[in-house]
């Protein structure tokens, strides 16, 4: 059996070229568009020391990732979540997640937010799942509200 390596990685590392190959045409498909352009976003957001870029690494290929930002002092902006579809259903997101947060919380961030879109239940019910506040109406049509933000306090 495999294990997975967790990468603190540089946007432009080309492992993360899949990442957001697959996640732009994930973004294509749902919505007919792609809403920013994944690859010319500017990689020092997601750069120490405010930011990070991590990736899980199974066998030297990367099967999930995901970043953060600094949206204010003292809360990061979670961005790029993804699982390859190739393994997905495996609990990887989540694992992305708690590196996330552990991660934004020893560079001393005390809160999280993100933003997930309305096409995107999975995403939604991961949030859910893990202790985020939904900052929107879970009842409402999630097409009639747009992007679907959500925060988290960090410990």
């Amino acid at each position: 059996m495999s294990s997975l390596e967790v990468r603190h990685v540089h946007q432009n590392d080309p492992l993360v070229v899949p990442l957001l190959a697959d996640l732009t045409q994930e973004y294509t498909d749902r919505y007919g568009r792609l809403h920013e352009d994944l690859f010319t976003y500017p990689a020092d957001r997601f750069a120490p020391p405010d930011g990070a870029f991590i990736l899980l690494v199974e066998d030297g290929e990367p099967v999930a990732g995901g970043a953060f930002q600094k949206y204010a002092d003292d809360t990061a902006e979670l961005k790029r979540i993804w699982t390859n579809t190739a393994h997905r259903r495996r609990g990887l997101a989540a694992k992305v997640l708690v590196e996330l947060e552990k991660e934004a919380a020893a560079r001393g961030y005390t809160r999280i937010y993100l933003t997930t879109g309305p096409k995107q239940p999975e995403a939604k019910g991961l949030y859910l799942a893990h202790g985020y506040t939904p900052l929107f109406d879970v009842d409402v049509d999630p097409l009639t509200i747009g992007p679907l933000p959500f925060e988290k306090a960090l410990r």
